[in-house]
């Protein structure tokens, strides 16, 4: 018996008209999922900083030193990833079940054989790389360590993530969720057999998690190959490496993707080096800070991966107009929520550091950032969404341009004045305005209706409605 969401997507394929309270209802329908698959997310990374926040400042300062270049790496596979996903969003839409499935085989082989490339690399520079971020002597040997095993698990992590982003591109949000949770439990089964029972500290953080990441990677892969009525690889003939085509139409949506990795990361860590001069204290408020607000955000995020699927399944059917009204849609959404949950973040600032360290003074300066950080959530919104709304169209050029713009020349800009003359506080007040700036932007290009510009759907599909 097919589902609401079932009957809503066919209808969106098939070219039947949508209300304006089916659009939302669909929206919901796809959102809810991806937004509990983000607070299952979110729930890990807290376990995870409040079991190493446990052991005291200097271990939490340890992940917190590398964990922009774990965002570094992860950012790259997933661009690879995205090349994928959404050409598997517009093949959906236009009904080509036999094409989709033939992109998920071949995305999954890129980005396993992609990551593989990563985890030599990461394998190479796992030593050195605490003394390049400006890391103290102290926690440099835990930092090595917990990059170096991570990196050792980012083949099978990938691929698992790979398998779930192809599943929500299909319009499955359900199954996704239900692997995030099941990784959330399982983080906290493993993390306290590796940090505590078997005494391994922070080494114990990166095995707990890389374990729990292989088992529902093999499961994701397992249900998206044999279970999904648009992905399973019964019959498929399609080779593993992909087409040339295929492959240019991935780079097209992959290589602003990998530009903008180097340009968000790298500002990320060039955001470490201004913050690791301030002490482990300030590390460790950053690092468990930036984990707190992921609560505030995870709505955001949920609603960018709905607005791809959305979108992408729009376009593909052909179906301008929709692919509009659905952006407006999301992204209102996601601003609300963000805003309701920036006013809550305010609020219990101090509760949500607390959960994750007992040191009172990582406690106090994190939530003092916190705080500034809520105003800023709003619009923060729009740019996450906003981001999600360009890739559905395969148009992630220009808001590579508006991520690069702001984070190097208002974040940086304003983190180097301000960071050495009020510390931690001063860097996340930079955040803040350029957040803002962002969010601005993203508006200002989405309402525009630029991204739309280049589609051009195939001979098949319908008229534009616009």
């Amino acid at each position: 018996m097919s589902s609401s969401k079932d009957i809503l997507l066919g209808r969106l394929r098939g070219g039947d008209p949508l209300a304006g309270g089916e659009q939302l209802r669909l929206t919901l329908l796809l959102a809810v999922p991806a937004i509990l698959a983000q607070l299952s997310s979110v729930l890990m990374q807290y376990i995870d900083s409040a079991m190493v926040g446990r052991l005291g400042a200097n271990p939490a300062a340890s992940i917190g030193l590398v964990s922009t270049c774990t965002w570094l790496f992860n950012g790259f596979a997933m661009a690879v990833m995205t090349g994928f996903s959404v050409q598997l969003a517009h093949a959906c839409g236009a009904k080509d079940f036999d094409k989709a499935r033939g992109l998920f085989r071949q995305g999954v082989f890129s980005v396993v054989s992609f990551s593989m490339l990563l985890t030599l690399a990461g394998m190479l520079i796992s030593g050195p790389l605490p003394g390049w971020l400006g890391g103290a002597e102290e926690i440099r040997a835990d930092a090595s360590a917990y990059f170096r095993i991570y990196a050792g698990f980012l083949p099978i992590g990938m691929a698992g993530w790979a398998a779930s982003s192809m599943l929500q591109a299909s319009g499955n949000m359900k199954v996704p969720s239900i692997i995030y949770v099941g990784m959330c439990a399982l983080d906290v089964v493993f993390n306290y057999v590796f940090i505590y029972l078997l005494d391994m500290g922070v080494a114990g953080a990166a095995w707990g998690t890389g374990v729990a990441e292989t088992l529902t990677s093999l499961f994701a892969i397992w249900y998206a190959s044999n279970r999904s009525a648009e992905l399973r690889q019964t019959g498929v003939k399609a080779n593993l490496v992909p087409s040339g085509e295929t492959l240019r139409k991935a780079f097209g949506i992959t290589g602003p993707l990998w530009l903008q990795n180097i340009v968000m990361r790298g500002a990320y860590v060039a955001s470490t080096l201004i913050v690791a001069p301030l002490g482990p204290v300030s590390i460790a408020a950053n690092a468990f800070a930036i984990t707190a607000e992921s609560f505030c955000y995870m709505p955001g995020y949920g609603l960018e991966e709905a607005s791809t699927t959305l979108v992408g399944q729009s376009l593909g059917a052909g179906r301008r107009d929709l692919a509009r009204s659905f952006a407006r849609t999301t992204i209102g959404m996601a601003m609300l929520m963000m805003s309701v949950l920036a006013v809550a973040m305010y609020a219990f600032a101090p509760q949500m550091m607390a959960i994750m360290s007992t040191d009172p003074e990582v406690v106090s300066l994190g939530a003092r950032v916190l705080r500034i950080e809520a105003f800023a959530e709003a619009l923060y919104a729009a740019s996450i969404v906003g981001f999600g709304v360009c890739a559905g169209a395969g148009q992630t050029l220009v808001p590579t341009i508006l991520n690069f713009g702001t984070m190097w020349l208002v974040r940086i800009g304003l983190a180097l004045i301000l960071t050495p003359r009020y510390g931690l506080t001063g860097y996340w007040i930079a955040m803040c305005v350029e957040l803002s700036v962002r969010g601005i932007l993203f508006l200002v290009y989405v309402r525009s209706g630029h991204w739309l510009r280049k589609w051009s759907p195939a001979p098949a599909t319908l008229s534009d409605n616009c």
